[in-house]
Parts: C-alpha cells; structure tokens; sequence
C-alpha cells in the first residue's frame, strides 16, 4: 500500500509538526469508514483519539464510521449525549460524517431512537452505505441475542446480494483478553450463520484494547474496544492472536475496493499500530488471507502475560 505524509500544524505552545502517516489505497470510488468502540466516557482520551480520527480524515475522506458498542458510560440524559458524542465528534458531525451505532453492555436499549446514531429505534439493523456499494453492514445487539434476532439475521443474510458482509456488535466471540476471552456462547450462536452465509469480517469491541485474531473458518475478526477506555496489559498469550495492543488508545480506518479490505489501526498520538490487507477469493467469497503489519512490517505487538 502506498504511504502518504502530511505535516500538521498544531498551536500548543507553539507550532509543532506532526507526521501522520496513511497507508490505505485511498482509491477513488472505494468503501472508506472509520471503527470506533467503548468511547462513550467525554473524557480526554475520547478527545485525543476524535482529534486523529478528524486529522486523518483530511487525507482519508470516510463518509461513515461504525460503533461498536458502550457509546455512552454513566446515562443518557440530553448532557450525556452532548458531553460523550456531540461535543467530541462534533468536527465530524459538522461534515455530514454519519455514525452507525451498536449496543454495549452500558448502553440503554433507548440509545436506539437517538437520531445521529441511524439506528432508526431498531436494536439491531443492516444498511448499505451507497446504492453502488459492494458491501453491506449488520449491527447486532450482542446483549440479548434471542431467537427473533437469530431469525432477522438470518434472513437478512439470505438476501444479501452484497460481495462484501460485515458483521459489527460489541461482545467478541474470538479475544486473547484476560478479563473476558472469547464470548465462547456468541460463537456458538453466530458463527454458523457467518459461515454459512458468507459474512467475511466482524468488527467488535468490550475489551479494552485492539487486537486482530488470526482468520476463523473464513472470517476475519477484530476488537476495537480502546477508542476511550483502556485495560493496560490485558492481552493474553494467545494462537488467536495476530496483532494486539493494549497499552493505549486506537481507532481504525478501513477500505473496501474489490476483493481487498485494506485496514489502518491508529493510536491515540497518531502512530500507525498496525495495517494490511485482507483478501477474499472472488470464487468462494471467502476470507483467503491476510497481508500487511505494524510500523515497521510486523504486527503491533503486547505484552505475552497479563500484567499484575
């Protein structure tokens, strides 16, 4: 993927210039959107990674940016909303930028008729970002995943004509986290109809850090649960595990062009953790591999032990 540096002005105490590096295709006509998770605390953290998210924006023009799951910690009064998403994306939002959200485990089931979340009051829901698009997206309520939403997916997957399907919600059924692993009862519930049905990338979020789990029976996997809140050293020792990261805060940056999904993890200072490329066979449409590393190549690496 070709590398592309810009020099930012910052006024803080002075000019200072900082490097951002992009390293995604950025084609024209491609699918560009932003994954956020576990944001909603209105705190500096949130504001550090929002102002990346809006730096990188001016190189990576994304319409979109999907959430995945705990947009609001502590409530869901009008200041909740104004302190923990308005004020914080409020850049975004001033350009039209329109966020898809799931539900968390903090989240009240209410967050569903907040309008600037487009969940149109539904728990769970699909959209397509553009008629043309080759992809579409299913936001699941991993809280409660009864059978009538078992059954609405389903469907949902059946009519898909789309070459691309991703799947984003907040409990990860793949994780190397020492406080809560892989939610082992979701995979069960949702791995065959992701198999099944060919959904080719899940996007998740609950565990405090960034991780990419190496490709399960054709699905690729990740976690980005550190958009705001942080659980330092959590990342276990683990065969899952490709890429983690757990000792700051990170967004990612993904785009979809043909048979490729290119994807970018950013932290909280702007440093590339970890970035490549994830092929799908034109034939089965499903995930064959994965290319690419960290800053230097290799994948963003974390501790092997949970720290104590």
């Amino acid at each position: 993927m070709r590398r592309l540096v810009i020099t930012v002005a910052i006024a803080a105490m002075g000019t200072v210039a900082v490097a951002q590096d992009l390293r995604l295709p950025n084609k024209a006509g491609s699918v560009k959107f932003a994954v956020i998770g576990d944001t909603g605390t209105g705190d500096k953290h949130q504001l550090a990674v929002a102002r990346q998210i809006e730096t990188f924006r001016k190189m990576f023009e994304f319409p979109f940016v999907i959430m995945v799951g705990d947009n609001l910690y502590g409530g869901t009064r009008p200041k909740d909303y104004e302190k923990k998403f308005e004020k914080p994306y409020k850049p975004l939002l001033d350009q039209n930028v329109k966020f898809y959200a799931s539900l968390g485990n903090h989240d009240d089931p209410s967050e569903a008729f907040y309008k600037p979340f487009n969940m149109g009051g539904q728990r769970y829901y699909s959209f397509k970002p553009s008629a043309t698009a080759n992809v579409r997206f299913f936001a699941l309520d991993s809280n409660y995943l009864d059978d009538k939403q078992i059954q609405w997916l389903t469907k949902e997957l059946e009519a898909s004509g789309s070459e691309w399907k991703i799947a984003f919600f907040h409990h990860p059924p793949y994780s190397s986290g020492g406080t809560h692993g892989s939610s082992t009862v979701l995979r069960d519930q949702l791995e065959p109809l992701f198999v099944k049905y060919g959904v080719n990338v899940v996007f998740t979020g609950h565990e405090h850090f960034y991780e990419r789990i190496a490709p399960q029976k054709g699905v690729a996997y990740f976690i980005a649960g550190s958009s705001a809140k942080l659980r330092e050293g959590d990342i276990e020792s683990s065969p899952l595990r490709v890429a983690g990261y757990d000792t700051g805060y990170a967004f990612m940056l993904v785009e979809i062009d043909g048979d490729n999904l290119s994807f970018e993890t950013i932290s909280d200072t702007g440093k590339v953790l970890d970035a490549g490329t994830i092929k799908k066979s034109p034939d089965t449409n499903r995930v064959v591999g994965t290319t690419g590393g960290g800053r230097r190549g290799n994948p963003a690496t974390a501790p092997d032990t949970k720290k104590k």
